[in-house]
């Protein structure tokens, strides 16, 4: 009878270990170039090779104390990963004015309690194996010292992420985000307990604790697949790889850089609103702004604005370029291309509309403004000023630059500009301006 017990235990802990380990390669291969991806991966994989090491592979030979020693370190491994996972979901939320010290604070006095109880358990091994480790089953463990010797610092490393991830619930993070983070509340309680549990117990507490979280994380990481296949259409992918590896706020924060903006918008457009029904404006807005993005991106702009008909893109904000202006003349150029396509479409089905484009560049400051759930990133300066009244006075097929991307012109050769014939005096600047015009 006792023999089959113990072989249903080897048989439950084997099996909650390879569950743990699969989702640690899951998280990694899913998403590896992420920071908390790679963290969350390390964390499963540790915790699957701490059963593997501590409940399975004794079963088939005596382990030596060297060897046994070394294994507290994978449990260390693992609370230290998970802790990190929780730093660095705090580090994407934006915190607005909210202090995050504390909050930052709580993970490394965790990470430090973990590393106390590595420390522990090299010190003492068998102290931990006799009182520790599943010492619920055993009389008299929980009033032994030795059994909250190992204990205290799990409690500190499992309240310090329970409280960090409770403060972060300040930042009113938003509902997918909170499904996620209350998934961890409640798994952190139940990989903890699966120290001390009889060992009945803990492979019960510890895949309840693991699935808990696989579901939160699974609904977490198909709705951000669903927002990043929008948002794909909007962000370049070197913005988007930036937000994936320093966080939203890390990606956005305030700063004066060089950039080139450029700005389109239709011609003909307030007439057909007028004249034509509402679902077919929307159609047509719908496949201008899809196409529009498609090309910002191929060419690592990032879309600042869509307002009716008009769109301002930013090349070199919020990832510096410094081929900017080269990238922004061909952005515009590949633009004027599209604008001409989508034109001859509209006008075979009736609707009279066109495209000009303006660019300029400079230096601007660019950051997040607003509150709560309003944010906006922002680019304030000349450059963006100026691409908008560029493109107020392009015609139809037009390509207006601002003279100080004449340089980038003539190093870029694969388009040809020439100077306006009349200066222009555009709205806001002292001076009459003498923009270039695509040949």
């Amino acid at each position: 009878m006792v023999e089959g017990s113990l072989q249903l235990y080897f048989q439950a802990y084997l099996l909650v270990a390879l569950v743990c380990a699969g989702m640690g390669v899951a998280f990694f291969v899913a998403d590896r170039r992420t920071p908390s991806s790679r963290a969350l991966a390390l964390a499963f994989a540790a915790i699957g090779l701490s059963l593997w090491l501590h409940m399975v592979l004794p079963q088939w030979f005596d382990v030596p104390l060297w060897l046994w020693r070394s294994f507290v370190a994978v449990d260390g491994i693992a609370m230290v990963a998970l802790l990190q996972w929780i730093y660095y979901v705090r580090a994407t939320l934006p915190s607005a004015a909210l202090r995050t010290r504390t909050g930052d604070t709580l993970v490394r006095l965790g990470q430090g309690s973990a590393a106390v109880y590595v420390l522990l358990g090299v010190v003492a091994p068998a102290a931990r194996d006799a009182h520790f480790l599943n010492a619920l089953a055993l009389d008299g463990s929980p009033h032994h010292l030795w059994f909250w010797a190992f204990a205290s610092p799990v409690l500190v490393s499992s309240v310090s992420g329970t409280l960090s991830l409770l403060l972060l619930l300040n930042r009113r993070p938003d509902a997918l985000e909170q499904l996620r983070v209350f998934a961890m509340l409640l798994a952190i309680p139940l990989l903890g307990a699966s120290f001390a549990l009889p060992p009945q117990w803990a492979p019960i507490s510890l895949l309840l604790g693991a699935l808990v979280f696989l579901i939160g994380a699974m609904r977490y990481h198909v709705e951000q697949g669903r927002r990043g296949e929008f948002m794909a259409q909007f962000l370049s992918p070197q913005v988007a790889d930036l937000v994936r590896r320093h966080g939203l706020e890390g990606a956005t924060a305030a700063a004066k850089m060089e950039i080139s903006a450029v700005c389109i918008d239709l011609r003909g457009f307030t007439g057909v609103t007028a004249e034509t029904d509402s679902e077919a404006v929307l159609s047509v807005l719908r496949e201008y702004y899809a196409a529009v993005g498609q090309v910002a991106a191929r060419f690592g702009g990032t879309i600042k604005d869509q307002a009716g008909d008009g769109v301002l893109i930013l090349v070199g904000a919020p990832v510096a370029d410094p081929e900017h202006r080269r990238h922004a003349i061909d952005m515009a150029c590949a633009l004027k291309s599209l604008g001409d396509a989508l034109s001859a479409k509209w006008r075979a089905s009736g609707l009279d509309l066109g495209v000009g484009v303006g660019a300029a560049s400079g230096t601007v400051a660019v950051g997040v403004i607003g509150e709560g759930g309003r944010r906006e990133y922002t680019a304030v300066g000349n450059a963006v000023n100026l691409a908008a009244r560029l493109c107020a006075q392009a015609a139809d097929g037009d390509v207006l630059l601002a003279p100080d991307m004449v340089e980038a012109v003539e190093r870029s050769g694969d388009a040809c500009f020439e100077a306006v014939a009349t200066p222009m005096q555009l709205k806001g600047l002292p001076e009459p301006i003498q923009p270039l015009r695509l040949c």
